[in-house]
């Protein structure tokens, strides 16, 4: 049997996380991720528009790839458009959202907050998470304007100040005294790519939650394990604006062991 063809999708980088552990769990199949920097960052895009734009993307990619599985490796296109693309598409879908549910249930001070994008907190899904699987957990919501694109700036070669880092997440740690904040979702594919930083940030240790290993083992679920002795597959990367990663970029991209080639040209429409 061919190795199966995975499509992985992002606004821009963040995706990555999620690509590192599905290919670690998959290893034996073809992946091309796709980064929509030409619409990156999805959350100053109006829904409407941001609906109209990944399905007119995904159109071209699926027609372009084949895939026999899509990630939506980002948390404001997931909460938004999932249903329209899994109606639309014969093709499976795997989304990506906060992970409320195991949170609360690893949770000891029954405090946690969930950083995320400014349209991904406000999004009647996660509410509707919260709603449901919050249980006797306090849910502080925390969106960040300018994460998303620090994680990237981090990959380029251009760290943001501790400073700037530290009061994106200050409002995530709630002290009651009694009990404080130990435990963040990360409701951003981006965030995960500065964990180390957040960790020395932080006022206090918390549990850090990125949902990339969930999504991985949901693909394997999907797509079948490896079979024995199968070769490794392939890894590419696509910008949808066409354009080419800067040396500091492409050193990077070889650390999560894609190709820091643009395989798609010309460029989608942004």
């Amino acid at each position: 049997m061919s190795a199966p063809a995975i499509l992985i999708f992002d606004s821009g980088l963040g995706g990555l996380t999620v690509f590192r552990e599905i290919a670690a769990a998959r290893a034996a199949a073809n992946f091309v991720y796709v980064a929509d920097d030409a619409g990156f960052p999805y959350g100053h895009i109006a829904e409407p528009e941001l609906v109209s734009r990944v399905l007119r993307v995904m159109d071209v990619l699926i027609a372009r790839h084949a895939p026999d599985l899509v990630v939506i490796a980002c948390n404001t296109a997931s909460t938004l458009v999932l249903p329209q693309l899994r109606t639309r598409f014969a093709v499976p879908f795997v989304g990506t959202v906060p992970a409320i549910k195991p949170a609360c249930a690893a949770s000891r001070s029954k405090l946690i907050s969930v950083l995320g994008t400014e349209a991904t907190v406000q999004r009647e899904y996660t509410r509707k998470l919260i709603a449901d699987f919050a249980g006797a957990c306090a849910v502080t919501l925390v969106g960040s304007a300018r994460l998303a694109t620090f994680a990237e700036a981090e990959l380029h070669g251009e760290p943001a100040p501790d400073a700037e880092i530290a009061a994106e997440i200050d409002a995530c740690f709630v002290d009651e005294g009694a009990r404080r904040t130990d435990t963040v979702v990360l409701a951003c594919t981006h965030y995960p790519l500065l964990i180390p930083r957040l960790r020395r940030l932080a006022p206090w240790p918390v549990a850090f939650i990125d949902p990339a290993a969930a999504i991985a083992r949901r693909v394997v679920e999907l797509i079948g394990p490896a079979p024995a002795g199968a070769p490794m597959g392939t890894a590419r990367l696509s910008f949808t604006s066409g354009r080419l990663p800067i040396p500091a970029l492409a050193a990077a991209l070889a650390g999560f062991g894609l190709e820091p080639i643009v395989v798609d040209t010309p460029a989608l429409p942004a």
